[in-house]
């Protein structure tokens, strides 16, 4: 128990331990502490990570599809709760070195977008994140996918300052114009990764990717015929998380530091099979994951002299979901191109996992691993 006028031994803490405890609560929690006291009170304004998500100063949704009034209240109580959090900290000197928004497309995502922007103006901020939801999540139509693609860019273009220093940007369900995606990459200069879910420019389109900074690029569904990464200098990872084209999901061509590779798939009898060593070439990556989804194996079997260019570098390999006609021979084509791998996880249909941590032996023929 506290005595009369005698702080509890939470309050007198040193701010650092103070920070420490509430940056790991909730935002909606960590705002309630500002009633506290007057100590807990400057807390929130200090904070170095904000963390605003749809729905967290809400009462969780019991019904499993929501209507127009639950995104207009939701966004409604994101705008009241970022302006005060934000506006909270106009005048203090400490960085926010992440500010993170989730909140539904939607007429009320302009003001937010312009509340980070007047943060970002008046405030030390390091990295922006938005991941924007839409009002159906799965199965949208193609009225669904083109009414968001519009709303989407009407947003964007009515706060270019924000999204020119987001550094990270999650999308779902957005039917755009052919011009829309190069004006999205020539604005979000700063952009490190970027996340499309369901997003494409129609049936059977091309996505060229042309950006400076960035480093991660996740491609989950959607109708696009092919993704062409022509220039990023800077990407890292890239991801294929199923894709529905006939041919090669995408295309090399300046990606001199890409060193992860992963591809989930569940394939149908009209899929190419592909080739890693085509797929793959001009670039020599270090870490491959392929996810068959127990289904048919859509990658074709090659020789050593095909893989060697592309696998020379190649040191850690997961095959997942691998169907019971393969048994662990056919992993080893993979072996033959890849002279310095060092760990291989095969995942076979039915659960079973090998897990081979090894080095290669001095006398090296064909498929020999000799375990750590």
């Amino acid at each position: 128990m506290v005595e009369d006028n005698e702080d509890d031994r939470l309050s007198i803490l040193p701010d650092d331990v103070l920070l420490n405890i509430v940056e790991r609560l909730d935002i909606a929690d960590a705002t309630r502490t500002t009633i506290l006291s007057r100590r807990w009170k400057q807390i929130p304004a200090m904070l170095s990570k904000v963390v605003i998500m749809a729905g967290s100063f809400e009462p969780k949704h019991t019904t499993s599809k929501l209507t127009s009034d639950d995104i207009i209240r939701f966004n409604s109580t994101m705008l009241e709760a970022t302006r005060s959090i934000l506006e909270r900290r106009a005048r203090t000197l400490y960085t926010i070195h992440l500010l993170r928004m989730q909140f539904y497309l939607g007429d009320e995502s302009i003001f937010i977008g312009q509340t980070v922007a007047n943060t970002i103006a008046t405030q030390k901020v390091a990295s922006v994140e938005f991941t924007i939801l839409t009002k159906v999540r799965k199965n949208c139509t193609n009225n669904d996918l083109l009414t968001y693609g519009r709303q989407f860019m009407s947003f964007f273009d009515s706060c270019p300052n924000t999204f020119g220093c987001l550094a990270r940007l999650r999308l779902e369900n957005l039917r755009l114009g052919e011009s829309d995606f190069p004006k999205i990459f020539s604005i979000c200069k700063q952009l490190e990764f970027l996340f499309l879910y369901e997003c494409d420019m129609g049936i059977k389109s091309l996505l060229e990717v042309e950006h400076p900074q960035l480093g991660e690029l996740v491609i989950a569904s959607g109708c696009l015929e092919r993704v062409h990464l022509k220039w990023a200098p800077k990407l890292t990872i890239l991801k294929f998380n199923v894709f529905r084209t006939k041919d090669d999901p995408f295309c090399l061509g300046y990606v001199p530091l890409l060193q992860t590779v992963s591809i989930i798939n569940t394939a149908f009898s009209w899929h190419k099979m592909l080739k890693l060593s085509e797929l793959l070439r001009k670039t020599a990556i270090s870490n491959l994951h392929l996810n068959f989804k127990s289904e048919k194996i859509w990658v074709k079997l090659e020789g050593r002299r095909q893989l060697l260019p592309v696998f020379h570098k190649l040191r850690i390999v997961n095959l997942l979901n691998i169907s019971e006609e393969c048994d662990l021979s056919w992993t080893m084509f993979l072996l033959q191109g890849a002279p310095n791998l060092k760990e291989l996880r095969v995942l076979g249909s039915g659960g079973r996992c090998v897990h081979l941590a090894s080095r290669r032996t001095k006398d090296y023929s064909g498929n020999r691993l000799q375990p750590t």
